[in-house]
C-alpha cells in the first residue's frame, strides 16, 4: 500500500524566528539556510513573512521589511510558495486599519514576491475577515482563511469547541468570503487532539475532499506531535513544521520528530533524511550567536490552563528581562487565566494574546483590575468586532471609564477609521520629513508609526539579541545613523541597555560620564524649593514628553509617555502647578520608582 504524503510548511525563518527571538533577527544571517532548503532539500513552501516579521526588522534590525521579502524571493527561487501571515483588518499591525490600507497591503506583498497570505481574526469576527479576504484574492495572491484555536482554561464553556469552529466557517462561506484553502490555526498550542480531530472531520465533511486543509500549532504543552496527528488522520492535506534550534517548545513540532512520529501510519512526509540533518546543523551554526531563551525549548505543562501563544510567550519574557521584572514571569502567567476568562475568549493569538497579557500585567503591577491595558479595553468595549462571548460585564464598565469610551456594537469594518492611521496622514509625515512619497513607505508609516518615520530616517534601533558585548553594526547597505549610537549588552542573562552620545553613556537609564567617575545625569530644574515628586510605577522607555519645563499643568495632565510591554503609559501630573524639573530624556529607559519629574 503506497503512502499519503503529508504536505508541511517550514516555518523556522518565520514562526520559529518569532517565537525564539522575538523575530529580532539579522536575514543575512539566515538566508544562506533558505537557499540550502529550497536549492537542496526541495523545499518548496516557507513561510517567509508578515506577522511579527514586518515590524520586526524595522524595530530592531534596521532592516527594510520589504527588502528582506525580495531577498527571500532570491533565495528560496523562482518557483517556491512564500507564504506570509495577515492579522484580518490588522493586516501587519498591532491596530485596526482602514481600507485603503488592508489594500496596499495585499498589493505590496503580491509585488514583493509573495504568493500566499494566511489570514486571520483573533476573534474569529468573520465580518473582520470579507474586506482582508478580497483585497488578497484581487491582488492575484492565494487566500489561506484560518480558524484560530485554543483551549480554554478549566470551568470555561461557550466558545472553543468543534460546534464553535463549524458556526465560524459556515459564516465565512456565508459571508462570501473568497479562500483558496483553510487553516485551523493553534497558537498557545493548546487544543487537545481529539478536539483537533473531530474539528478537522468536520471541516473535511463541510468542504469535501478538493479544498486544502491546513492545521498549525505549536509545541507548548508538549502535545505538538499528538495533534498533528490527529490532525492528519482527521483529513488535513498540510501542517506547518519547524528546525531546531527553532522548533519544539514554543515553536512548531520538527519535522524530523514529525517524521519519526509517522513512521509506521499509512502517512509520509516524503524527505531527504541526510539532508534535512543537514539543513538543521546550518540554522544551528547561522543561529548560534543569539540569545536563546531557556523557556523557548521548554515544554511548559501549565500553558493549557493561562494559554500564552509561543510567539508571543518568550518576546513577552525578554520584554521583563529587559525591564529587570522577570521574577514577576510566574505571577503575571497566572493572572492570564482571569484576563481569559473575562475579556470574552478571544483567541490567545496576536493580538489578543498581547492584550491579555497586558492586562494580567497590569493586574500584577497596579493591582486587579485596577489599571485597563487600552488594547484590552478597546477589546472588550467592541473596538476590534464581537467576542465569542460576551465581556464581563464589570469589566466592560471599568474599560468604558477608564478609557473614556462607549461600548460598541458597530462593526469596525464599517466604522470611519482614525485619520492618523490612513494613507493621507502617512503621507503628511513623509513630506514633513522630506522623505519619499512611495507606496512602501506609505505602508511602512502606516503600519508602524512614529517607529516607521524613525526608521526611514535613518534612526532605527537596534534591539538583536546577540551573546557578544555588543549588537551588531547596521548592515553595510545601511550607513549607521548620526548622533547617539544604540547597544544592547548581554551580562549574566540580563539585558542592559546602552547609549552613547559624545562623552556620556546611558545604561538603563542611569548616565555615565566615559572615563569620569560616576554621576547622575543632571535634571533640568527651574527654581528651588520643595515640589511633588512625579514617579514611574513600571519600568519602561520614555517614548515621548510631552510638557516641557516651565509649563502649567492641571491635575491629570499628561507629562510624558513610556512604552512598557508594548504598552503606552501615559505620565500625569497628581496636582495642579508647574512643571518644576524633567529628570529624564526622550529614549532613556527607566526603572520602577525613578523620578521623573516635580510639579509645585
Amino acid at each position: 500500500m503506497s503512502l499519503k504524503k503529508v504536505h508541511f510548511m517550514l516555518t523556522a525563518f518565520r514562526d520559529g524566528f518569532q517565537s525564539v527571538y522575538g523575530a529580532r533577527v539579522f536575514s543575512r544571517d539566515y538566508l544562506p539556510v533558505v537557499e540550502f532548503a529550497a536549492r537542496e532539500c526541495g523545499i518548496q513552501h516557507f513561510e517567509a513573512g508578515g506577522g511579527a516579521m514586518f515590524q520586526s526588522p524595522f524595530f530592531y534590525s534596521r532592516e527594510n521589511a520589504f527588502d528582506v521579502m525580495d531577498a527571500f524571493r532570491q533565495a528560496a527561487g523562482p518557483e517556491a510558495d512564500l507564504q506570509t501571515l495577515a492579522r484580518g483588518i490588522s493586516v501587519v499591525a498591532l491596530k485596526a486599519q482602514p481600507r485603503e490600507v488592508i489594500r496596499l497591503h495585499a498589493r505590496l506583498f503580491k509585488k514583493h514576491g509573495m504568493t500566499t497570505i494566511r489570514n486571520f481574526d483573533a476573534l474569529n469576527d468573520v465580518q473582520n475577515l470579507i474586506e482582508s479576504g478580497k483585497s488578497i484574492k484581487e491582488a492575484g495572491l492565494n487566500h489561506e482563511v484560518a480558524v484560530t484555536m485554543m483551549e480554554l482554561p478549566p470551568g470555561c464553556s461557550g466558545a472553543h469547541d468543534v460546534p464553535f469552529y463549524e458556526a465560524v466557517l459556515r459564516r465565512i462561506l456565508d459571508e462570501g468570503v473568497p479562500f483558496d484553502s483553510v487553516a485551523f490555526k493553534d497558537a498557545s498550542g493548546t487544543s487537545c487532539p481529539r478536539k483537533v480531530h473531530d474539528t478537522i472531520l468536520m471541516a473535511r465533511r463541510l468542504l469535501g475532499g478538493k479544498i486544502k486543509l491546513v492545521f498549525h500549532s505549536h509545541d507548548t504543552a508538549g502535545t505538538g506531535s499528538l495533534t498533528y496527528q490527529a490532525a492528519i488522520e482527521g483529513g488535513a492535506n498540510q501542517v506547518d513544521v519547524s528546525i531546531a534550534p527553532v522548533s519544539g517548545g514554543t515553536c512548531q513540532p520538527d519535522l524530523l520528530t514529525l517524521w519519526h512520529a509517522l513512521r509506521g501510519t499509512d502517512y509520509t512526509l516524503d524527505i531527504d533524511l541526510a539532508k534535512i540533518i543537514r539543513l538543521g546543523e546550518m540554522l544551528k551554526q547561522a543561529m548560534k550567536d543569539y540569545f536563546l531563551p531557556p523557556e523557548a525549548t521548554r515544554v511548559e505543562p501549565l500553558i493549557p490552563l493561562f494559554p500564552m501563544p509561543g510567539g508571543a510567550l518568550t518576546a513577552n519574557t525578554q520584554m521583563l528581562r529587559d525591564n529587570g521584572l522577570m521574577d514577576r514571569y510566574p505571577d503575571v502567567i497566572a493572572a492570564m487565566g482571569e484576563a481569559v476568562r473575562k475579556g470574552g475568549f478571544g483567541t490567545s493569538v496576536t493580538p489578543v494574546s498581547q492584550f491579555y497579557f497586558q492586562q494580567a500585567f497590569n493586574n500584577v503591577m497596579f493591582g486587579p483590575w485596577k489599571k485597563i491595558a487600552e488594547g484590552y479595553g478597546r477589546m472588550v468595549l467592541g473596538y476590534f468586532g464581537r467576542t465569542p462571548i460576551p465581556p464581563d460585564p464589570e469589566v466592560v464598565r471599568l474599560a468604558s471609564e477608564e478609557l473614556k469610551l462607549p461600548p460598541t456594537t458597530d462593526h469596525l469594518a464599517m466604522l470611519e477609521q482614525d485619520a492618523k492611521r490612513g494613507l493621507a496622514a502617512a503621507r503628511a509625515a513623509l513630506e514633513k520629513e522630506g522623505l519619499p512619497v512611495t507606496d512602501e513607505n506609505l505602508f511602512i508609516v502606516a503600519s508602524c508609526e512614529d517607529k516607521g518615520v524613525g526608521f526611514l530616517k535613518g534612526h532605527g534601533a537596534l534591539g538583536v539579541r546577540k551573546n557578544q558585548p555588543a549588537a551588531e553594526a547596521a548592515p553595510a547597505e545601511r550607513p549607521a545613523p548620526e548622533g547617539p549610537a544604540f547597544y544592547e549588552v548581554l551580562v549574566n542573562d540580563r539585558v542592559f541597555k546602552v547609549e552613547i552620545n559624545d562623552d556620556m553613556a546611558l545604561v538603563n537609564g542611569v548616565s555615565y560620564r566615559v572615563g569620569v567617575k560616576e554621576e547622575a545625569a543632571p535634571a533640568k530644574a527651574i527654581g528651588l524649593g520643595p515640589g511633588t515628586p512625579v514617579t514611574s510605577q513600571l519600568p519602561g522607555l520614555v517614548l515621548r514628553i510631552e510638557k516641557q519645563v516651565g509649563a502649567t499643568l492641571n491635575a491629570g495632565d499628561r507629562i510624558l509617555v513610556l512604552e512598557s510591554m508594548k504598552m503606552e503609559t501615559a505620565i500625569v501630573s497628581p496636582v495642579a502647578g508647574t512643571l518644576a524639573a524633567l529628570h529624564v530624556r526622550q529614549g532613556e529607559q527607566v526603572p520602577i520608582g525613578k523620578v521623573l519629574a516635580v510639579v509645585r
